[in-house]
């Protein structure tokens, strides 16, 4: 649920605290960027997590133009107010956004907003404790605007003009002090804001009156405004994010599709002198995999290489294959569609960056532990055994209860 209950006797002394989650879906940087996965969840579902985690806030609301952001929003258990086309472009602000949003939330529950929040679903790390934080500067400390800032130690220089000479911004490049003999500066994060809401309606921008700085990890702080900054976070993300305790059950799954090199190998090839290719399985993951087929999911193995040996595999497990393929996303896609299977309800396993479009597909994107950093962060889950070491038995006593009894 977007708002939290609360009895008769707490309403009046509860301030009303609104978090606004800005994610249109036109975003040219990185396409579609509001639902790319970062460890395994969308970037609009981690923001409304961490609200929705912030003791302090009491209601949720993502604004957006996006069809497929509206419903990864609603379930993570956001309210949506859907903008309106005037204030969806590249040149609208957050702001617009914000005051669409507080007066979509205001009419449809006749309840009037204390403290509003701008919570920006670009800062993956953003915790509850952050955002808990910029309430309580507003509501317990009275400031009127809060934001989240990291400690800043850094020299700033601005080029001049043309043939002018470089200067710097917080120093006189004259004198060079020591760190601890200088001022403490703090970054603007970009990640959270809070602002008292009858003050945000007369000012019509985010900072004004008294502002708070609430500082956070400067560990935590990435902006995804590009891929490289989508890349580095989801290798962050294995990191950063608590270990993750909602591995999946046979109530979760319909269908599992593994990656075979890598997945369901160690990642090495032998080649003989006539240029044939072995590769070595482990025994373990074929139980699992004939667990997987009793217990009536569905199975696939999706390969981008044309390879013999995958064949092979795929005929010993009884298996369907779909190897030699390029859009690995399109194929499983299409075969989803075939086999009437809905997406969020597939568990992937994979290995390696050609992984990624499949594990942003799907509801159960999977890493084995020596997968690459990248598809680590793109991961809901990471097994704790290696890919060829019995990583999808594994998976499949997650599925089926550590003590599945496959019939070989």
């Amino acid at each position: 649920m977007s708002s939290r209950p609360q009895t008769d006797t707490d309403t009046a002394s509860v301030r009303r605290v609104l978090a606004v989650i800005p994610a249109r879906g036109g975003s040219k940087g990185v396409p579609a960027k509001n639902l790319a996965p970062v460890g395994g969840v969308p970037l609009v579902a981690r923001a409304v997590r961490a609200c929705l985690g912030a003791g302090r806030v009491t209601d949720v609301v993502v604004s957006t133009d996006d069809p497929a952001i509206a419903a990864a929003a609603r379930g993570a258990g956001a309210e949506v107010a859907l903008r309106p086309a005037d204030i969806a472009g590249d040149t609208a602000t957050s702001e617009a956004a914000v005051l669409h949003a507080l007066d979509t939330h205001e009419a449809l529950h006749g309840a009037v907003v204390d403290v509003v929040l701008l919570v920006q679903c670009t800062s993956p790390f953003l915790t509850s404790e952050d955002v808990d934080g910029v309430c309580a500067a507003v509501v317990e400390d009275g400031a009127d605007t809060a934001h989240t800032v990291a400690p800043f130690h850094g020299f700033v220089w601005r080029e001049g003009d043309a043939g002018d000479t470089a200067t710097g911004v917080n120093h006189d490049k004259s004198f060079r002090p020591r760190r601890q003999d200088r001022p403490q500066d703090f970054l603007e994060t970009g990640a959270a804001y809070a602002m008292d809401a009858a003050g945000f309606r007369k000012a019509g921008h985010r900072f004004f009156g008294r502002t708070a700085l609430v500082v956070t990890d400067p560990a935590r702080v990435l902006e995804i405004d590009d891929p490289h900054d989508l890349a580095r976070a989801r290798a962050l993300a294995p990191l950063l994010d608590p270990q993750a305790t909602d591995l999946p059950t046979r109530d979760d799954i319909d269908a599992v599709v593994i990656d075979f090199d890598g997945t369901q190998t160690d990642d090495r090839v032998l080649i003989d002198s006539e240029g044939r290719e072995l590769v070595a399985v482990h025994r373990g993951d074929g139980l699992g995999i004939a667990a997987l087929r009793n217990a009536g999911l569905k199975l696939l193995i999706l390969s981008t290489e044309q390879n013999a040996v995958v064949a092979a595999r795929a005929r010993k497990l009884r298996v369907p294959v779909l190897h030699g393929i390029d859009r690995k996303d399109l194929a499983l896609k299409q075969w989803c569609e075939e086999q009437g299977v809905a997406p969020e309800r597939v568990l992937y396993a994979g290995n390696d960056v050609n992984d990624l479009s499949c594990l942003a597909l799907v509801g159960w994107p999977v890493a084995v532990a020596n997968a690459h950093d990248t598809v680590r962060g793109a991961a809901r889950a990471v097994t704790t055994i290696p890919g060829g070491d019995g990583a999808i038995r594994e998976i499949a006593a997650w599925i089926l209860g550590p003590s599945l009894t496959p019939t070989p």
